[in-house]
């Protein structure tokens, strides 16, 4: 497919100078709606029950009027809207697509909301979605802000890089929120009308992002980037495109298995990616070594976060309801039937969610995937950036193991000790010694009597860690650290850095 840069230059854009205007005038941003609803409406909100979000608009002037006509999709007389949304001219709004005419009502047809993921207040300009009012899903339907891109902001590293790439933009939320810590932003996508709405979106929000129609990793062939983030059109199924924001065409777990193995050819070195993902699970295989069979042998540290595995019928239902499908009706019946044969055919058991973090390294690919499908609430997205730190510290450390016996460690203020206790014949008897962290993912590991005793001596002025195993080896009996207590040891140390737990003090 031909790519070149996407400078529409629509009418719609044209448009966003005034409607910032009115919004900002109306203060319909993220701040008063939470103010404006309250905390219970605005859930209702969340939970898509327009009624409360109606009854609290009555009162609320106009912005009110925008909320039922931009986020209840609730037509309204043109007057009103016309005095909420000035200096817009109602025309020129129908003209460009952002609302349409019913007579002396007007309503809107395209979904506008407003977004504060930790960077201030943006809007975010997309296709309206059936939420608030029945709908089928057309093709090349631009999704907005939901569950799936909402965790994709809070899972993506925000220190300050230089250039950012948002493969698969479609509405621009990723290429939006990166523009508040990078220099230069480059959107892409196979869908016009995505690109079309993103220009929009950028122009609403005053921000320059590049932005470029082309499929997958055509239209940046031979860039490099600082740092790469993806909502790629992940979702696991047939071959078959109904839905160009979920649907690649490629069978099964095709289009992350592509997204994945390629993203590292974008990176420039040291540069990161952070990208949603999903993989199957097959009777007799390791999910870890199906997503670990996409990365090349050489060049990235890779951190695979699984964060849920579903059944497979239920994966299909909740897809046949995002596209706005009844999974009562016959032909979304049809529809479950072929999605379940493919995976019967196929021998999948659940489908993987998660996160797919890597780094450009000069070396041999490393890779760590687990799960973490237990509750926590912190992002990730500085985690990341943590973790590929303490990896690159590992890796000093496995070419030289000095490193760490030379070191001093500190135990992270958050890990704390847990012994637990279980029942057994004579009563309660202690089973199981943890180290956990109480933030970010609240990892957690199982240690022996000795660890414990090796984190107690742990602190920034005290000794190197190899005094500490000598110490150690001698108050277990023993006259010297034998080969076998020292890489013990070294393993111990080397799992509790990598995950937080504790750290090298500089």
């Amino acid at each position: 497919m031909h790519t070149d840069r996407t400078t529409t230059g629509s009418s719609l854009t044209a448009l966003c100078p005034d409607l910032r205007e009115a919004l900002t005038r109306v203060r319909y941003d993220a701040d008063t709606l939470l103010e404006v609803l309250g905390p219970e409406t605005h859930a209702a909100l969340g939970r898509s029950e327009p009624v409360p979000v109606r009854r609290a608009a009555r009162d609320a002037g106009e912005l009110g009027v925008l909320i039922r006509l931009l986020l209840l999709g609730d037509p309204v007389p043109e007057r009103e809207a016309a005095a909420a949304l000035a200096p817009v001219d109602i025309d020129r709004a129908v003209a460009a697509g952002l609302l349409e005419r019913d007579g002396d009502l007007v309503g809107a047809a395209l979904d506008l909301r407003p977004l504060d993921a930790g960077a201030g207040n943006r809007w975010v300009l997309s296709d309206l979605d059936d939420s608030m009012r029945r709908r089928t899903l057309t093709e090349d339907h631009v999704l907005g802000v939901g569950h799936a891109s909402l965790s994709l902001l809070r899972a993506t590293p925000t220190r300050p890089v230089g250039s950012v790439l948002d493969l698969g933009t479609g509405c621009g939320v990723q290429a939006v929120h990166a523009t508040s810590y990078a220099t230069s932003v480059t959107g892409t996508d196979v869908n016009p009308r995505a690109l079309w709405l993103a220009e929009a979106t950028a122009a609403l929000n005053g921000l320059d992002i590049e932005l470029l129609e082309g499929s997958w990793f055509e239209p940046v062939a031979g860039r490099r980037f600082d740092q790469v983030v993806a909502n790629p059109p992940f979702v696991v199924g047939p071959a078959r495109v109904e839905h160009t924001y979920r649907d690649s065409g490629l069978a099964l777990d095709g289009a992350s298995e592509l997204v994945v193995s390629r993203a590292a050819d974008l990176l420039a070195p040291g540069g990161t990616a952070a990208m949603l993902s999903a993989w199957v699970h097959v009777d007799g295989e390791d999910w870890r070594s199906r997503v670990s069979s996409w990365l090349p042998d050489h060049g990235v540290d890779a951190w695979i976060v699984q964060r849920d595995v579903a059944d497979p019928a239920l994966y299909v239902g909740t897809w046949l309801r995002d596209a706005g499908l009844d999974p009562r009706d016959p032909a979304a019946q049809a529809r479950a039937e072929q999605w379940l044969d493919a995976f019967a055919a196929a021998e999948v058991e659940g489908v993987g969610f998660g996160f797919v973090y890597l780094r450009a390294i000069d070396g041999p690919t490393e890779l760590l995937a687990e799960d973490l499908t237990h509750g926590f609430d912190d992002p990730l997205g500085e985690e990341a950036t943590r973790y590929f730190e303490r990896s690159a510290w590992l890796r000093a450390v496995a070419a030289d193991p000095g490193l760490a016996w030379s070191a001093r460690f500190e135990v992270d203020p958050h890990t704390a000790l847990e012994r637990v206790s279980l029942p057994g014949e004579e009563g309660w008897r202690e089973q199981v010694l943890r180290v956990h962290r109480g933030d970010g993912p609240r990892w957690q590991h199982e240690v022996d009597e000795a660890a414990v005793s090796l984190l107690a001596g742990m602190r920034p002025d005290g000794l190197p860690l190899y005094d500490l195993v000598e110490l150690l080896a001698v108050a277990r009996g023993a006259d010297e650290v034998s080969p076998e207590f020292a890489a013990d040891a070294l393993s111990v140390v080397g799992g509790l850095v990598r995950h937080g737990l504790i750290r090298p003090v500089p």
